[in-house]
């Protein structure tokens, strides 16, 4: 009888890494070796959890703990065709992007003039990590207006900073699908990018 799981073939290349070998025995339903890879892969999730949905989101723990169950689930699925941590970085994205787009948490928008006197207190890398997070915020915002798969590719690629092969081979598509994908991204929201040149230089990915 075939073996219901086959994590990664005998021909791939990455077996026999460590992290690589974990992920084969915690799919067969190991607890230590679960306890194990989370324990490698958690900081990581948690890490990226709060890059898609923002610091002080109130729904960031419940994603976090989504993530790591959905992690543990979508294991069977797993087939070595990137880490495990890419694996990981991928069901943190999907589960962020759906938890974004149902949540009805709307962040009070501050008093301008409050704003840019706090900002000119700041030190000028002060005043860069305060833009960063801006920047961070808009995309977030701008993939909640987007088709889960294409919110998904643009949250790894521009948010996360995956590259064209790494979300290709995480998302288990074609690099030209990846490719594709941010394209429509991109010009579904071309009205919004195009009225900010903050956005535009954010989004000048490869596509």
């Amino acid at each position: 009888m075939a073996p219901v799981l086959q994590l990664i073939s005998d021909e791939n290349p990455r077996k026999g890494e460590p992290l690589f070998e974990l992920a084969r025995t915690a799919a067969t339903g190991d607890m230590q070796a679960t306890a194990a890879l989370l324990k490698q892969l958690a900081p990581g999730m948690i890490r990226s959890v709060r890059v898609l949905m923002g610091p002080s989101h109130p729904d960031v723990d419940d994603v976090v703990q989504q993530a790591l169950i959905g992690l543990v689930q979508a294991l069977p699925a797993f087939r070595g065709d990137c880490s495990p941590a890419h694996y990981a970085s991928r069901i943190v994205a999907r589960t962020a992007v759906g938890a974004r787009l149902r949540s009805k948490v709307r962040s009070e928008r501050r008093d301008d003039s409050v704003e840019l006197e706090e900002l000119s207190s700041l030190s000028p890398s002060a005043t860069d990590a305060v833009a960063a997070e801006r920047r961070r915020a808009t995309v977030r915002e701008l993939l909640q207006e987007l088709p889960e798969a294409q919110a998904e590719t643009l949250a790894m690629r521009v948010v996360m900073g995956f590259s064209l092969i790494e979300t290709a081979a995480a998302t288990e598509v074609p690099v030209n699908t990846v490719r594709s994908r941010i394209r429509l991204a991109k010009q579904a929201l071309r009205k919004r990018i195009d009225a900010d040149p903050v956005l535009q230089e954010l989004l000048e990915v490869d596509e």
